[in-house]
């Protein structure tokens, strides 16, 4: 085989579901349910997005935000359909960069799993130095003290030398990650519903102050300003493809990845939803300004209970928020180097399962070390904000690998099945190239940076390491 033909050599599905839960020294084990993988979606998806977007959001479209939060969901749900369908299909840790090599072949693959790993570590890190924020901004609503700037920020902002606040809570999600999937699940799904109770609170609270003469005019800035908002809103909205992470720890992955991705993106519309309503009605529309949206939401709390207590509250689910997605984003990242470290890609360390704990947990030290460094020592800036475009590239490819697979091989057992094929799958491509074309030329610019890399490190290493071309030579 030429040396192109190996970049854009395929792995059989059959293949990759064979190995699925094998790794080097052990097994992963499959414990996690059908509860579980939903509210791990929901953990990724359902953090400090609602709590500062909205702030942002509303200025552009008004109460017509609303509207933004829903025409942004429909953007998603393009692309967990497909999702769901390549989960039930290739029901393995790999995520979108397993379906890609399954369809695309290696190199697209490996584009794939890179564009992932700036979805999964880089904005981990960047959630986490949030993390240490908002906790100071509790910390101030609960006793009126909060953390030197020295210890709370990272080089290069105000007074900042090292973020200790965001690696503590690196170091918390590892340390529940090191006990086992089953018992992360839990620790998750505890933060889940402390999180949607204190939303629901929320909720209850603006609607005490509910006005409809808010809603009027209800889409000041007509079609445009709808657009323009949800554009920002759908980054609200990634995370749902976690559970895909998680197909080789999943109890019946087949029938339970497509049901968890579906069922969590429903459950987020329907908060983002209900706090979109409960916020443009509890305050006139021109009073939500960006430059104070990270406490919009604490703010619409206190005045509408005029008190400061259900603002203290809400800041206290934003600081549990933030402490779910590191957790589930965390162990996506690890899962997926996992899946790429057994096709050869990346170092076998990463392949590496304790046969007691059965996780491996000298990728999850490995990868909780690297963005414990990114989100204390490293000022994130632009690449953080390209999280965004990568994972929309990721998004892009899974809804032309449902049309490939689909082609290729339409005998494979799904337990989901895209409806109105090819329309939702290609739909959903064109969409994720819309949102791309919408962003700014330096988050490009970061991107195209991030891809040079990438590529260095895959000719460098992976395409001579590859378990595929090394099986070739011999």
């Amino acid at each position: 085989m030429t040396p192109v033909g190996r970049l854009f050599r395929t792995k059989p599905t059959e293949r990759i579901v064979a190995e699925g839960g094998h790794g080097e020294g052990g097994e992963l084990r499959r414990t996690m349910s059908l509860w579980q993988l939903t509210l791990f979606s929901v953990g990724a998806t359902l953090g400090t997005g609602i709590f500062v977007i909205l702030g942002q959001a509303v200025p552009k479209a008004g109460p017509a935000v609303v509207l933004s939060f829903v025409l942004a969901a429909f953007t998603a749900l393009l692309s967990a359909l497909s999702y769901a369908e390549l989960a039930g299909t290739i029901p393995v840790a790999g995520s979108s960069y397993s379906y890609a090599y399954a369809t695309m072949g290696e190199l697209v693959a490996w584009v794939c799993g890179w564009c992932l790993m700036l979805e999964y570590a880089v904005s981990v890190a960047a959630v986490a130095v949030g993390w240490g924020d908002y906790l100071n901004a509790f910390l101030r609503s609960l006793a009126g003290f909060e953390l030197p700037a020295a210890i709370s920020r990272s080089p290069g902002q105000d007074g900042g030398l090292v973020n200790v606040p965001a690696i503590l809570i690196v170091v918390l999600a590892t340390w529940l990650l090191l006990h086992g999937a089953s018992e992360s699940a839990r620790a998750n799904a505890v933060f889940v519903l402390i999180k949607v109770a204190v939303l629901l609170f929320f909720c209850a609270v603006a609607f005490t102050a509910f006005n409809v003469g808010y809603l009027t005019p209800f889409a000041p800035l007509g079609v445009a300003g709808v657009t323009a908002a949800a554009s920002q809103v759908f980054f609200s909205y990634i995370g749902f493809d976690a559970a895909s992470t998680a197909g080789e720890e999943a109890r019946n992955p087949r029938r339970d990845l497509p049901l968890a991705i579906i069922l969590s993106l429903a459950v987020v519309t329907a908060v983002y939803v209900l706090v979109a309503v409960a916020s443009v009605g509890a305050r006139p529309w021109t009073e939500f300004h960006p430059e104070s949206s990270e406490a919009s939401l604490s703010a619409i709390a206190d005045l509408a209970a005029g008190a400061t207590w259900p603002g203290l509250i809400v800041s206290f689910g934003a600081v549990v928020a933030i402490a779910s997605v590191v957790l589930t984003v965390l162990y996506g990242q690890t899962r997926i180097l996992f899946a790429m470290s057994r096709d050869g890609l990346v170092p076998r360390v990463f392949q590496r399962v304790d046969p007691r704990r059965q996780v491996p947990v000298a990728n999850t030290l490995i990868v909780a070390v690297f963005v414990s460094v990114l989100a204390g020592l490293v000022p994130l800036g632009q690449l953080a904000e390209a999280t965004s475009i990568g994972t929309l590239f990721a998004f892009a490819l899974v809804n032309v690998g449902v049309v490939v697979l689909r082609r290729r091989r339409p005998d494979l057992p799904r337990g989901f099945r895209v409806p109105f094929f090819p329309l939702t799958p290609v739909l959903g491509a064109v969409m994720c190239v819309l949102v791309m074309a919408g962003l700014a030329g330096v988050t490009w610019a970061a991107f195209g940076l991030w891809m040079a890399v990438g590529l260095a490190c895959y000719f460098l290493y992976g395409f001579r390491r590859s378990r595929l071309n090394t099986e070739v030579e011999r």
